[in-house]
């Protein structure tokens, strides 16, 4: 027997369902919105990931150091055997995590963001990345010549990419959320949010298109005001005010350019030489990495500034305090080619970390070798040394990413000054233009193409995406209705289903027609029997329909004609029996993507 409280909500419903129909229209979210919402939550996850780095890299040098702080400064207090054995200690435990968690874990999938976006369905495993953090957070702690900002925006991607296969999410969504969490790593490291959405855009997803900007800037945002919470808002790094730069100047920039682009093609080649001189030797991968702890061990006896990420160093260039030692050039020289090495053998050994900050360490010293250099023929004599060194990460950054767009925009971001700005851009666009001449592939794009991973951009990679089928792409049809079924049963359907129609099929499955939501607006004021209108009085004709078999680039016109959300899809066109549904959106994006990557410069 039924619960009159119950019967009293259906007689309720009944009375009132033209309205709640009508406003049922109006609040499902619309799938931008969605993104939106999702991107902040990504942000917000980005910028705790940053917090947790912090943290928890300061209790493991609590731990393993006795003392937070940063590795140059805390190297530079050690006693030479201290230096040589810290960093060597740190990468064989770094190392053993590494091999051992990886082996306990098994085999999840790759774990290299790019390579899940580019070559993959989004999906990164989180147990993997779990491992590699934990190695991370050793190598850093250690000294080892890598970035902490490789293992936040991994992480962070990753995680982001969890939240979105526990939703449940298509493939498309799941590129969408990756590149969410790099904006926000990427934002949270450096507290430049414009940074972050830029380099999600244009490095990760290879696409600037306004559907997927937008979320990217909402996660950028988000992780840089979580982080900020905790942090401040000062940048990440102390650039002092220079003083505006005049035309008759700039042809040193233009110089500067070139002398980076150079370096840029320099540090590309080292670090393929030695990833594939390293991957020959036969010894265990945790030798590889505890090798690299060693090397710089060796090298911070005399040279302790090429300890960690670089951080500690850049800021002493940028304020100024090489500015007038009389050791300047010997010391900068030395800096410059042992960071070099270090990082080339601790990437090409396997050591979890990145390089962008390794890479703008390298562009300041360059900067700063070239404008004492430049003082020393009496040029450009009111532009201190650290407007050059800033001038070289911007460079440098512009040749190892072969974006100027990015780094002129992380330069901004982190100096703030608008006056620098032409230099700064007539530097990066030169030096861009030298490496590309001397080395092709970028700092993300090296290890994919050496992989076979990253294909011809005119043709092979697009062709790919459009020789893939309806069938590839295709879910569970929308729940159909039979046409005998009356207005109030399809009534209460939408009410309880985020589609906006419902196929209609007859005895046999075949599809007959659909119903749209729009369809029973008329009928929202009507007073007439409700039960005596059937889905047969109401039904369009079929729509346009794909088969599972059909290549995308066939299915295009109809995707690009059809007004629903989920296209049907028939087992054939004489049957016409309703087999699934093709999310319009998720065809659209693999487009977005192919003709993003078709419009890029051939190589």
């Amino acid at each position: 027997m039924r619960s009159p409280v119950i019967a009293r909500v259906r007689l309720f419903f009944r009375r009132h369902w033209q309205r709640a129909v009508h406003w049922r229209e109006k609040l499902v979210p619309k799938e931008e919105v969605v993104n939106l919402l999702l991107a902040a939550i990504v942000g917000v996850i980005g910028g705790l990931v940053n917090v947790f780095f912090f943290y928890g890299g300061e209790m493991v040098q609590r731990i393993f150091l006795m003392q937070p702080g940063d590795p140059v400064s805390e190297e530079q207090s050690f006693a030479p055997w201290q230096r040589l054995l810290v960093p060597a200690v740190g990468g064989l435990i770094a190392g053993l995590i590494l091999q051992w968690g990886l082996r306990l874990v098994g085999r999840q999938g790759t774990s290299d963001m790019l390579e899940a976006v580019v070559a993959g369905d989004g999906r990164l495993p989180l147990r993997t990345q779990l491992v590699k953090t934990a190695s991370a957070l050793i190598s850093i702690v250690s000294g080892a010549s890598i970035g902490r900002e490789g293992g936040i925006v991994q992480l962070a991607a990753t995680v982001a990419s969890k939240l979105g296969q526990i939703a449940k999410s298509p493939p498309y969504r799941l590129r969408l959320l990756v590149g969410c969490g790099a904006s926000a790593g990427i934002a949270s490291v450096y507290n430049a949010p414009i940074t972050g959405a830029v380099f999600a855009s244009l490095i990760v997803l290879g696409n600037f298109s306004m559907n997927l900007f937008a979320p990217l800037v909402c996660a950028s945002v988000m992780a840089t005001m979580t982080s900020r919470t905790f942090f401040g808002i000062e940048p990440w790094y102390e650039v002092p005010k220079f003083p505006p730069i005049i035309p008759a100047q700039l042809p040193w920039f233009l110089l500067l350019g070139l002398l980076c682009g150079g370096v840029a093609a320099l540090f590309l080649k080292s670090l393929r030489v030695s990833t594939a001189k390293l991957n020959k030797l036969r010894v265990p991968l945790y030798l590889k990495v505890a090798l690299a702890g060693l090397v710089v061990g060796l090298i911070a006896i005399k040279f302790p500034g090429i300890c960690g990420n670089g951080y500690y160093v850049t800021n002493d260039i940028l304020k100024g305090a090489y500015d007038n030692r009389t050791n300047a050039l010997p010391q900068l020289g030395g800096l410059f080619l042992f960071k070099l090495v270090a990082t080339a053998i601790a990437v090409g050994a396997g050591t979890v970390g990145g390089v962008f900050t390794p890479t703008l360490f390298l562009g300041a010293v360059i900067g700063a070798l070239f404008g004492i250099g430049v003082h020393g023929l009496h040029g450009a004599e009111n532009l201190p040394v650290g407007a050059f060194a800033l001038a070289g990460m911007g460079a440098t950054l512009a040749g190892t990413t072969k974006s100027p767009l990015l780094a002129i925009i992380l330069a901004f971001e982190i100096s703030l000054d608008y006056s620098f700005m032409p230099a700064l851009m007539l530097a990066c666009i030169i030096a861009v233009i030298i490496s590309h001449q001397l080395h092709q592939d970028s700092i993300y794009t090296e290890h994919m193409r050496l992989r076979g991973l990253v294909f011809n951009r005119e043709s092979e990679q697009t062709g790919a995406a459009m020789e893939r089928t309806v069938g590839d792409l295709m879910h569970a049809p929308v729940p159909p209705m039979r046409e005998t079924a009356s207005l109030r049963e399809i009534a209460e359907r939408f009410l309880g289903s985020p589609n906006n129609f419902v196929p209609i099929v007859n005895l046999q499955d075949r599809l007959v027609g659909i119903v749209a939501l729009h369809d029973l607006k008329e009928f929202l004021n009507a007073t007439q029997d409700f039960d005596s209108i059937i889905a047969y009085d109401l039904m369009r004709p079929p729509p346009k329909t794909l088969t599972p078999g059909q290549r995308l680039l066939d299915a295009l016109p109809v995707v690009l004609q059809s007004e629903l959300r989920n296209v049907p899809v028939v087992n054939d066109p004489g049957e016409n029996r309703l087999v699934g549904s093709v999310s319009r959106a998720e065809v659209l994006a693999i487009f977005s993507e192919a003709i993003a990557e078709k419009s890029k410069p051939i190589d």
